[in-house]
C-alpha cells in the first residue's frame, strides 16, 4: 500500500506531462514542416539593399521630379525579361476557355492540363452547328457575328475576352477608423473589377500618325514569330490583372498539391524597379553600368533611338525578343530600352519628397471619375522609340492607366518570404 501511495504522483506527472512536449514551457507549435523558397520559374532573386534613388546624371529636361534619395528594398523576384507575347497569351486562352466551359457546362470534351481542364480548342471550334444545333449556338456566342467576319473567317471576338478578378485593399482595412470600429463585414475591403484582357493591337497605329505600322497590327501578338518579343498595347489595369491571375494560376496548383502560397504576384513599385535596374551598381546611369551607351566594341547595349534617329543602328528597328542585348550584373534583360514598362505607382511630380524611404511605395487607385491628372501611372526603362535618357536607371516619366500604348509592356515581381535567403 505504501509503495502504492508513492506511485501516485509520479503517475499524475506522467500523465501530465503526455499533453505536450513542452512539459508546460513555450515551445511553439510542434511539428511544422521544414519550408523552403523555391524560385519562381522565369524569375531571378533581387537581395535586399539600399541605393540612392534618382538621377546619377543630368537631369536633362530639367524637370526636378527625381531627386536624390537614399532608400532600402527588401529582397524580391523579378521576371528575367519583360513578359512576353507567348506569356501573355496563355492569360488570354486561359479567359477564353473558361468562358467556353462557363457556356457549354460540364457535358463536354475536356482536356486535364497543368493547371485544371481546359477547352480542346482543336476539336470544339470544329463542330458543325447542323450536326450539334445546340452546342453550336452556344459555341457561336465567342465568335465574330457572320456580318462581322473577313472573308467569313470564324475568328474569336475578342471584345467579349473579359476577366473578372479581385484583390484585398489592405491600405483602406489598415485605416485607423476602420481598426477602431472593428469591422464586422470584411467583404467591403474585397475589390473587384471586369477588364477585357486583349492587347490593344491598333496601337502600332494610333500611337503614330503617318507612319507605315499596319504589318505590326496584323501580326505582332499572335503570331508565332513575335512569340519572344515584349508584349504591347496593354494597359495598366490589364497588366495588374494579369499578376492578380497568374498568382491564382500558381496557387491553385499549389493547393491541389498540398503546398503553401506564396506571395502574390505583382507589378514592381518604381523603386524597386530602379533597384533591380541598377543591377547592384548604385551610381551608375545605365543598367549595364557605366557612362556609355555602347560596348568596347562600339556596339549598342539596348534597343532605344540611337545617334540622330537611326532606328537600326542598335540592330532593333520596332521591338526585338526579350532576352536580347547582354543581361545587367542581376540577370535582368532590357531593363533599358525595347518597351518601356509599368509599374505599381501613381505619378506625382513631388513623390520623392513625401515617400518613405523604406519600401518607398506611392498608391492610388484611380476611379473612372477622377480627372486625368490622377490617373497618371509611373513607367520606367525607356523603349525602342526613346532617346537614351530614357533608358537611364533614375529617369522616371508616366503614362495613363487606362491607356494602351505599343512601347509600353510590364514585368512582375514577388516579394522573397524573409529576409534573405541566407536566413535558409
Amino acid at each position: 500500500m505504501k509503495k502504492l501511495l508513492l506511485l501516485i504522483p509520479f503517475a499524475a506527472l506522467l500523465i501530465s506531462g503526455c499533453g505536450t512536449d513542452g512539459q508546460g514551457h513555450l515551445i511553439g507549435v510542434q511539428d511544422r514542416e521544414e519550408w523552403y523558397q523555391e524560385d519562381p520559374y522565369g524569375m531571378l532573386y533581387i537581395p535586399m539593399g539600399s541605393y540612392n534613388m534618382g538621377n546619377s546624371d543630368q537631369d536633362v529636361p530639367y524637370a526636378h521630379t527625381t531627386p536624390s534619395k537614399t532608400v532600402s528594398v527588401q529582397a524580391f523576384y523579378m521576371d528575367e525579361t519583360e513578359i512576353t507575347n507567348n506569356e501573355y497569351r496563355q492569360f488570354v486562352y486561359w479567359v477564353r476557355d473558361s468562358m467556353a466551359h462557363r457556356l457549354i457546362g460540364e457535358d463536354h470534351i475536356l482536356e486535364e492540363g497543368e493547371y485544371g481542364e481546359r477547352i480542346n480548342w482543336e476539336e470544339d471550334i470544329e463542330w458543325d452547328p447542323e450536326e450539334d444545333e445546340e452546342m453550336g449556338e452556344i459555341l457561336e456566342e465567342l465568335f465574330l457575328p457572320e456580318h462581322e467576319r473577313f472573308y467569313r473567317r470564324r475568328e474569336i471576338d475578342t471584345r467579349k475576352l473579359n476577366f473578372e478578378y479581385y484583390w484585398i485593399d489592405l491600405r483602406e482595412a489598415a485605416r485607423k477608423e476602420n481598426r477602431e470600429q472593428g469591422m464586422k463585414d470584411r467583404s467591403v475591403f474585397i475589390k473587384k473589377d471586369i477588364i477585357n484582357v486583349y492587347p490593344d493591337t491598333l496601337a502600332w497605329i494610333h500611337d503614330f500618325t503617318y507612319s507605315f505600322n499596319e504589318p505590326m497590327t496584323n501580326m505582332y501578338f499572335w503570331h508565332p514569330a513575335y512569340d519572344d518579343y515584349p508584349v504591347v498595347g496593354v494597359t495598366w489595369k490589364q497588366a495588374r490583372a494579369f499578376c492578380i491571375w497568374r498568382t491564382q494560376l500558381l496557387n491553385s496548383w499549389l493547393l491541389a498539391n498540398d503546398e503553401h502560397f506564396v506571395q502574390d504576384f505583382r507589378l514592381p513599385t518604381e523603386s524597386e524597379w530602379e533597384y533591380a535596374s541598377r543591377g547592384g551598381l548604385d551610381l551608375s546611369p545605365y543598367p549595364w553600368g557605366g557612362p556609355y551607351i555602347r560596348n568596347s566594341r562600339g556596339c549598342f547595349l539596348g534597343n532605344y533611338k540611337p545617334m540622330r534617329g537611326s532606328y537600326v543602328d542598335d540592330g532593333g528597328f520596332h521591338t526585338v525578343k526579350a532576352n536580347s542585348y547582354a543581361p545587367n550584373d542581376y540577370g535582368l534583360y532590357c531593363m533599358g530600352g525595347n518597351a518601356a514598362e509599368w509599374t505599381s505607382n501613381a505619378y506625382d511630380e513631388s513623390a520623392y519628397n513625401f515617400i518613405h524611404d523604406l519600401n518607398p511605395d506611392y498608391q492610388y487607385d484611380a476611379k473612372e471619375s477622377d480627372p486625368p491628372a490622377l490617373k497618371r501611372k509611373v513607367i520606367r526603362g525607356g523603349s525602342w522609340k526613346d532617346i537614351g535618357f530614357y533608358m537611364q536607371t533614375g529617369t522616371r516619366t508616366y503614362e495613363y492607366q487606362d491607356t494602351a500604348k505599343c512601347y509600353v509592356g510590364f514585368r512582375c515581381v514577388m516579394t522573397f518570404l524573409g529576409r534573405d535567403k541566407a536566413d535558409f
